[in-house]
This record gives C-alpha cells, structure tokens and sequence, in this order.
C-alpha cells in the first residue's frame, strides 16, 4: 500500500486489487475480477414453488370445504328446491377427466425427451379445458331454460356459485398451459430443467381443479 502527503496527515491510496469503495484497475473490483458491487436476482428453488402451490391449493381446497359444508346445511331448510342437473355438467365431466389423462401423458413424455410429442398433447389438453368451459356455460343455459336463475332459491344460487368459482379457478389453469406452451417454443432447449418444473406445477394444479369439479358434481347430483 503506497501513501501520499495532504499536510501532516498521510492518506492510503489502494494499489492493483480495489475493493468496495476502491475500484480496481478498469473499473473491476477486488483483484481485478470484475466485481461490480451487485449481484443479479435470486430465483427461487423448485423446492419453494412447490411449497407455494401447495399453499395455494390448499387454500382453495378450504374455501370449498366451507362452501360444501354450507350447501350441506341449507339443503334441510324450507326454500329448498330440486334442480335436475344439466346434461351438458354431464359431458363437461367426461372433458376435464379426459383432460387430466392427456396432461399426464403430456407430462412423461417432457420427462422422457420427447418434446414435439408433449407439445401436441398440452395443445390437445388446453383444448379440452377450453372445451370444458364452454360445456359450463352451455350447462347455465340449460339451467335457465329449465326457469332456473341464479336468485330462484337457495338451491339454484349454489349451482350457479360453485359452477362459476371452480370454472374461474379452472381460468388459471388454462392460463398456466398457454405459458407452458410458450415456454416449450420459445424456450425448452434454453432451460429444460425449469420446463420440467413448470410441468409439474402446472399438472398439479390442474388435477386439483379436476378432482374439486368431481366431489362438486357428487354433491349437487347427490346431495338435492
């Protein structure tokens, strides 16, 4: 380390490496490494999106918990009326499970290397869940051609309340496999591995969205 004179009071000049507050020589920082005093984003592990999903679904799980057990109880009061189940919740049933069939096909075959096949079959997936949800509205319409509304009784209110809740859930779904699908076109020979990840998530959130419309399909064509 060299010193200069101000005065009576010598004052330390850095010399080569740099540091902090004392850049190295062009600019770099401690011995010349390039260090610029800042490092880049963190992205979370694997490990932590999982977790967060699992949090997430969690919580939807509860609000339709809660929603069933209500449903439940107010089926025994006196304003509740009988609704015939349209036929089109029917064959939007068959759709979604289906769907979940091809999205774990979708999903191997990712695993495996295969990824012009798990291309079609996510497209074919995305269409299914698109085509489920044209079912459901078609299904409200059945309900209104039967003089059903949502203000009929408490009975209609739920039909059209759980139909529509699980099919904004299912919304986000769909959302995750278009990015998915991006993701794979733009970007799978850039970072495989965090594909695969997605997938995963992906999958798992919507075979949650499939299992919920199967125990809501149960309990409003059982439970009347």
């Amino acid at each position: 380390m060299a010193t200069s004179v101000t005065g009576t009071k010598p004052v330390p000049q850095r010399v080569g490496g740099g540091g902090p507050g004392f850049p190295g020589p062009n600019g770099k920082g401690p011995r010349g490494n390039g260090w610029k005093g800042r490092k880049g984003p963190r992205r979370l592990s694997p490990a932590a999106y999982r977790i967060t999903m699992w949090v997430v679904l969690a919580a939807i799980v509860m609000m339709f918990a809660a929603l069933s057990s209500a449903y439940i109880i107010l089926s025994s009061g006196e304003q509740w009326q009988p609704v015939r189940m349209p036929r089109m919740f029917i064959l939007s049933t068959g759709i979604i499970l289906g769907s979940s069939f091809v999205l774990e096909f979708a999903k191997r075959s990712l695993k495996q290397g295969r990824s012009s096949h798990s291309l079609r079959l996510l497209s074919v997936t995305l269409l299914l869940g698109l085509s489920f949800i044209a079912c459901q509205l078609m299904g409200w319409r059945e309900l209104a051609s039967q003089g059903v509304y949502f203000a009929s009784h408490p009975h209609s209110s739920f039909f059209y309340f759980f139909t529509g809740v699980h099919g904004v859930h299912l919304l986000g779904g769909i959302a995750g496999l278009g990015y998915l699908l991006l993701r794979m076109r733009l970007r799978l020979q850039l970072n495989p591995e965090r594909t695969e990840i997605t997938a995963q998530l992906v999958s798992l959130y919507w075979h949650t969205m499939d299992a919920l419309w199967i125990w809501l399909f149960l309990l409003l064509l059982i439970w009347k």
